[in-house]
């Protein structure tokens, strides 16, 4: 594309390139569809060089989000469609075409982020929480001792840690290359995770207050870090001032921000029925002046100074605004970015939906998705051993999934590929989460350098959780939230130094933060792919067993990490190993 960020009425130039020997072409031509009616243009040959020959078309770009994809005509009268899902004999669906997106642009410091999740109660904790008085809710804890993850006192159990403790902790995230920190919810709640917030206006006491929030983040961007909240759009905590003063008060200017089963509003809709966690509805107008719309709101407060959050993670931002026949979430979520934007454009906004996310994230509102369908589901069941899993990312399997490298392939292929690209590089490519078991825990032998290595490779935000670095292992979410074991650093340091080399790999090498992605063999156990860049290429080799792979490759691989072996044309070596090599850029003819 001539420039990733069009504006409506532009004419943008778009370019496909033809391996030379792909086949006589008599013509190709760019199928759109604006206004939902196909239009055409025709393309033209403007360069052939390095084995490869360049077709050019111009687009107007006539929508906000405006598909295309290209017809190939042979010269022996046969065709095919190329999209963002690969070449197809038949015609494609305009879900899969590639997309141009007028909205405003992220920052242009996301695409080369590497994002570092902390759950406040569980990472660091300072010296000032041994004065705080404890809230008749909390059950507290040593820090060595193992998280309760099933039954009442699993949201109860606490640990105390806190902000300052986060900020006495910087240097090791510095060290490790991570470029941004993510916090958990740090609102006041009932609960160690905070997600049923009694207020959006003030920082938890119990995390040292507001004080301790501005220390931190301007401790964080004093050393290169940005520093990313987490909202809960989709709901607030039963002891929410917003819900005491409506629940059971009909009539109160609250009511209408939350779905009443009853006249007397004793009986309300919840998230997935927890009745901890009432729904807001985000038909009240009011509600949205509060939260999210304008300078006044909880949206811009917290990205203003003194406070000065680089964005926000927005939690289940799929079921925001959605109930029975109402749907307004496209409209939250572009009012939550018009808010940022017009008190910080240098911001990001990152929204959760666990499964499949395209709908949602096409550039409107969302930077990336927080989600689990193109990255982590694939690669948990292919390097993964096959163990007992009642709960599988939200699906009821019964046990983790034996995939192929093949399947990975696909199911990456047809879960990210629909992504507007800009969508599709600040998509969060997390192992675990919070949320979710440990990936250590049932992975296959020698299995996590490759993961990993997958994670900040891909298109995507490489995540870590803190912990992974350190090697921990959790059985499921709350399991997974343990305490960081830092008199332990010594002993971890192996792995601690596995994760700084990857991290700054990813970091030093402009193709793997925004190049584009080809994937040159998928077998049952090796992944071969190559991110390009104008500067240069990297080639990425995945396995988790035994390969000898033929591919060719546009010059002579250089090694960057891992041992396994290449030449031109083939790739081999043992597993599991990941493998990293770099290769010359590609020659692109100057628009």
């Amino acid at each position: 594309m001539s420039t990733q960020t069009p504006e409506l009425g532009d004419v943008v130039r778009v370019r496909v390139r033809v391996p030379s020997d792909f086949g006589p072409v008599h013509s190709i031509r760019t199928r759109s569809n604006p206004d939902h009616e196909p239009h055409f243009t025709d393309a033209t040959l403007v360069a052939s060089t390095g084995g490869w020959d360049w077709w050019e078309a111009p687009l107007r770009v006539e929508n906000p989000v405006h598909g295309y994809r290209f017809l190939f005509v042979l010269e022996d009268g046969s065709t095919g469609w190329l999209g963002s899902s690969g070449y197809s004999l038949i015609e494609t669906r305009d879900s899969e075409d590639f997309k141009f997106v007028s909205y405003p642009a992220p920052p242009p410091w996301a695409k080369n982020t590497v994002m570092y999740q902390i759950f406040p109660d569980r990472f660091a904790r300072s010296s000032e929480a041994d004065g705080r008085e404890l809230p008749i809710w909390a059950e507290p804890a040593e820090w060595t001792d193992e998280p309760i993850h099933i039954g009442p006192s699993t949201a109860r159990q606490f640990y105390g840690g806190d902000l300052l403790g986060i900020e006495q902790k910087l240097d090791h995230l510095v060290d490790l290359g991570v470029t941004m920190v993510y916090l958990t919810p740090v609102f006041p709640a009932h609960s160690n995770h905070r997600y049923d917030a009694l207020s959006f206006t003030t920082v938890d006491p119990l995390l040292g207050g507001d004080d301790a929030l501005i220390s931190l983040v301007d401790a964080a961007h004093a050393r290169g870090l940005s520093v990313i909240g987490d909202l809960t759009s989709n709901h607030s905590g039963d002891a929410h001032e917003w819900f005491t003063s409506s629940h059971l008060t009909p009539g109160a200017p609250e009511s209408e921000f939350y779905y009443w089963l009853d006249p007397e509003q004793k009986s309300y809709v919840s998230w997935l029925g927890v009745p901890s966690l009432p729904k807001f509805n985000w038909a009240a107008p009011e509600l949205r002046r509060r939260f999210i719309e304008g300078e006044h709101s909880v949206v811009a407060k917290w990205l203003k100074a003194p406070y000065n959050f680089d964005g926000w993670r927005i939690d289940v931002a799929n079921m925001t605004g959605r109930y029975l026949d109402q749907d307004l979430n496209a409209e939250v979520r572009q009012t939550i970015r018009k808010t940022m934007i017009d008190v910080n454009p240098d911001t990001i906004l990152l929204g959760e939906s666990t499964n499949d996310a395209l709908g949602d994230f096409e550039g409107d509102g969302w930077h990336g998705a927080m989600t689990y369908a193109n990255f982590t589901r694939p690669i948990w069941g292919w390097l993964s051993k096959r163990v007992e899993k009642s709960w599988f990312f939200g699906l009821p399997y019964g046990t983790i999934p034996s995939y192929t490298g093949l399947d990975v392939f696909e199911a990456h292929q047809r879960f990210a590929a629909g992504f507007p690209w800009r969508v599709r590089l600040h998509n969060m490519n997390a192992l675990d989460t919070h949320d979710t078991a440990r990936f250590r825990t049932s992975a296959l032998d020698g299995a996590v350098p490759v993961a990993f290595g997958m994670s900040v490779t891909l298109p995507g935000i490489p995540v870590v959780f803190a912990g992974d670095e350190f090697g921990l292992v959790g059985d499921d979410g709350e399991h997974s939230r343990s305490p960081m074991p830092w008199d332990e650093r010594d002993a971890s340091a192996s792995t601690i130094d596995l994760y700084t080399q990857l991290i700054h790999l990813r970091r030093d090498h402009v193709a793997l933060n925004e190049g584009g992605i080809r994937w040159l063999h998928a077998g049952e156990d090796v992944l071969v792919y190559v991110r390009e860049h104008a500067d240069e290429c990297v080639l990425v080799v995945a396995a988790r067993a035994a390969f000898d792979v033929e591919v060719e490759l546009d010059g002579h691989p250089e090694l960057l990490w891992g041992e396994t072996d290449a030449t031109d044309s083939r790739l081999w070596g043992d597993g599991p190993s990941f493998t990293v090599w770099r290769l010359p850029g590609i020659v692109l003819p100057s628009f």
